[in-house]
């Protein structure tokens, strides 16, 4: 197992290099140059052309990715941020703990409402609710996140005023004790993960109802009823536990989509995380944030992929095995 988990981490880490370095040159083929942020007529031109040197922009294409990895392998420097002036790894770590908060809670929402959608489409194959529930989740899946986004703020914000509109806290929040503050950070982070989670809880209750009916057709299902069991037992027990293995890899693939829908999310309810940031650094040519943000999403799906094949060799036999 230990050469196992050895061999992931090794091509995890390789399959994060190419990515940056794929990256790297490609934002070099987009038009514009990033030293235009300098090109300011208040700026003596001398000053232009000493940014320019200071940033390693004036220098050969190849050059600049060497001495890139070279700082980033060694000293783990990913440079500074053109936009913000600040060194990357401070910009990016200030938002960060946001979309991971929002990413999260999406997550369980996202799982929770799919395997309860799931486990009652399967309880009874072929039923009106098992149509009707087949049809939302498709339904839900189909809806594009930025429309089912502007939906909610519409119904829920601006018309019902159950959620805040936008934003990560009230303009008085400082104020508050601690608890009217955990309080207040619940109540906007409710309604972006709830529209983020419900964006992929179709896909997953439609997995989830496909792995539990071929789990339910096994003999010890049908061993578990002839003793007499009750049928939410043999659903949640048995027939679950034994699904699983499916939806812990479903749960390392969802990570890729929350990190992509966050973006989306975060601009429309002006949430202050990655998927904002790395917006404005795509407009802005801010070489450095962009590839550090790029290295910390693909860091994180790859992470999460890793983690669910842990999980999957952890409950399933057949792929300990196997490794």
């Amino acid at each position: 197992m230990a050469a196992y988990v050895a061999r992931r981490v090794a091509a995890s880490l390789l399959l994060v290099l190419l990515v940056l370095t794929l990256v790297f040159f490609f934002i070099q083929l987009a038009p514009g140059d990033p030293a235009l942020v300098f090109e300011d007529p208040r700026v003596p031109v001398g000053h232009q052309e000493r940014l320019r040197a200071v940033y390693g922009l004036d220098r050969p294409l190849a050059e600049q990715y060497l001495a890139w990895l070279r700082a980033v392998v060694l000293d783990f420097d990913w440079g500074t941020s053109f936009s913000h002036s600040r060194p990357v790894r401070a910009v990016i770590l200030d938002t960060v703990p946001n979309t991971l908060l929002l990413a999260a809670a999406a997550l369980a929402v996202q799982f929770g409402l799919g395997i309860l959608l799931g486990v009652g489409a399967a309880r009874r194959p072929g039923s009106a609710g098992d149509h009707a529930i087949r049809l939302g989740s498709l339904l839900l899946y189909a809806l594009p996140s930025f429309w089912l986004g502007l939906m909610a703020v519409l119904l829920l914000s601006h018309t019902l005023g159950i959620f805040p509109s936008g934003q990560m806290r009230s303009v008085d929040a400082a104020e508050m004790g601690l608890l009217a503050r955990g309080a207040d950070l619940l109540r906007h982070l409710a309604l972006p993960a709830l529209v983020l989670g419900l964006s992929t809880a179709g896909g997953v209750s439609r997995f989830a109802r496909a792995s539990l009916l071929d789990t339910l057709r096994d003999e010890y299902v049908t061993t578990a009823r002839a003793k007499g069991l009750a049928e939410s037992r043999v659903l949640w027990v048995h027939a679950l536990r034994n699904a699983l293995p499916p939806l812990v890899q479903l749960l390392g693939l969802s990570l890729p989509f929350l990190l992509s829908g966050a973006l989306v999310i975060e601009i429309v309810f002006s949430w202050p995380g990655m998927g904002r940031l790395v917006f404005d650094a795509v407009g802005s040519r801010d070489y450095p944030l962009i590839l550090g943000a790029t290295a910390l999403a693909a860091l994180l799906v790859v992470t999460g992929n890793l983690v669910a094949d842990l999980l999957q060799a952890a409950v399933d036999p057949r792929v300990r095995r196997r490794a």
